[in-house]
């Protein structure tokens, strides 16, 4: 009897919320039967490539990778090439067409579907609890919900991923408390709207009480919310965020403009002054929090006065992190209609001055650290440095303490102490205490 192992190479770009599927879909192939690596370069027999379909800089990374892989998998005798995800979901009857090289196509949800089609027939484990992690072991990922029943008029996800559905929370706890035990200290919540979580299945917003619940969790001693939406923010996850000592100072909200003409347009359903007053009562009940948000440059009808009014927006508000996106024209979507009348020279301009005005922003707030003591967790040994985070900061997309290996020798995944002592655009520089 052929008792040989199939080996599965999972290939996952995009957003972490892909992260996450990657490591369910992983978790399912019983081990006595299956290899599974994440991002491998050893010789596989299936090569899953978990796609993103969201902007037009992803959909090429995405094509380009599935390309690549063809090729490769071509060299290999039997071996096989799935591809699933955001991509495949919006355009599986075109990549068919054009990519007949691909063995099968799976969409954003089919991760099932995906073990069966391998022969996973027995799926090992829970379903949304034990994974097969990627990346560091002490932070990790918790998606609460999927999907999305917002209509802004830029965004593809709620025809890629449907409508919002949250996870009940008896299995987030559970999930977070199988994570815990296998070492992870940092949960990040993510969702496309973490605030909605609970209104489909409770009829009611069950964050707050969610996040009390993780918090009480042995072994978890951060918590990070990221991707909020500004509009109905509930005002008690601000007081808890302010007196929860697990939970980060930190809040990601992407507010994508301040002009209330493009914000009504993108159908935001806030304008300039409540974003303002939404952003003031956060920074006066939490003094200390850090601010990251994203922008969009080129939304059709965005005029010079309008970037301008953007422009001056980041320039007071001083965000401690900052994203921008220019504009891309996504089938499907209520502004797919409208004219995209920024030309692309000049949506690449307005992203240029923007992180322009952010960089100095970001070595300024990095100037008035330097001198305070910071509770780091420590992420990896990198050359002659420990690279390390503040609750301010989230993996991959935020700031990063440098620790000199000469200093110490200091466990990942280890909370420590430190002094910042020096800083530059987007690095802090720290001893430890």
């Amino acid at each position: 009897m052929n008792t040989k192992k199939q080996r599965i190479n999972i290939i996952t770009l995009g957003c972490s919320k892909n992260t996450v599927d990657s490591e369910q879909l992983a978790g399912m192939f019983p081990t006595e039967q299956y290899i599974v690596r994440h991002e491998s370069s050893s010789p596989s027999d299936v090569v899953i490539i978990n796609t993103c379909g969201f902007i037009g800089d992803a959909k090429e990374e995405s094509v380009n990778t599935i390309l690549a892989q063809a090729e490769a998998v071509k060299q290999r005798k039997n071996a096989r090439l799935i591809v699933m995800g955001c991509l495949s979901q919006r355009y599986q009857n075109i990549l068919e067409k054009e990519i007949p090289e691909v063995n099968a196509y799976f969409g954003a949800n089919d991760l099932r579907q995906v073990a069966n089609y391998l022969g996973a027939n027995r799926i090992e484990g829970g379903y949304h609890y034990k994974r097969k992690r990627s990346g560091a072991k002490h932070y990790a990922y918790l998606k609460i919900s999927e999907g999305c029943d917002r209509n802004c008029s830029f965004c593809a996800i709620p025809f890629i991923r449907g409508k919002h559905h949250s996870v009940p929370m008896e299995e987030l706890i559970e999930e977070a408390d199988y994570l815990a035990k296998k070492g992870v200290k940092e949960l990040i919540l993510i969702a496309q709207d973490l605030t909605y979580y609970g209104l489909d299945i409770y009829k009611e917003r069950r964050l707050v009480p969610l996040i009390q619940a993780l918090s009480e969790i042995a072994g978890i001693e951060w918590i990070r919310l990221q991707y909020t939406y500004p509009h109905g923010f509930p005002e008690e996850l601000i007081r808890l965020i302010a007196t929860n000592p697990k939970v980060c100072k930190y809040i990601d909200l992407p507010l994508q403009h301040i002009t209330s003409g493009l914000l009504h347009s993108m159908k935001r359903n806030i304008d300039r002054s409540q974003t303002l007053d939404l952003i003031g009562k956060i920074r006066k009940t939490v003094p200390d929090i850090a601010f990251r948000t994203t922008l969009i440059v080129g939304y059709p009808g965005e005029t010079e006065e309008a970037f301008r009014e953007l422009r001056e927006f980041v320039r007071t508000q001083r965000f401690d992190r900052l994203g921008v996106f220019t504009y891309s024209a996504e089938e499907g979507t209520a502004a797919y209609r409208l004219k995209d009348d920024i030309p692309e020279e000049v949506k690449q301009q307005r992203l240029e001055t923007i992180m322009e005005i952010q960089q100095q922003i970001s070595w300024e707030l990095n100037q008035e650290r330097i001198g305070k003591t910071e509770k780091v967790l420590v992420d990896r040994l990198e050359g002659e440095y420990y690279i390390a985070r503040t609750q301010y900061d989230s993996p991959e997309v935020d700031n990063e303490v440098l620790i000199s290996a000469a200093t110490g020798r200091f466990k990942i995944g280890s909370l420590i102490k430190v002094v910042i002592e020096d800083a530059d655009y987007f690095d802090l520089f720290a001893r430890p205490l």
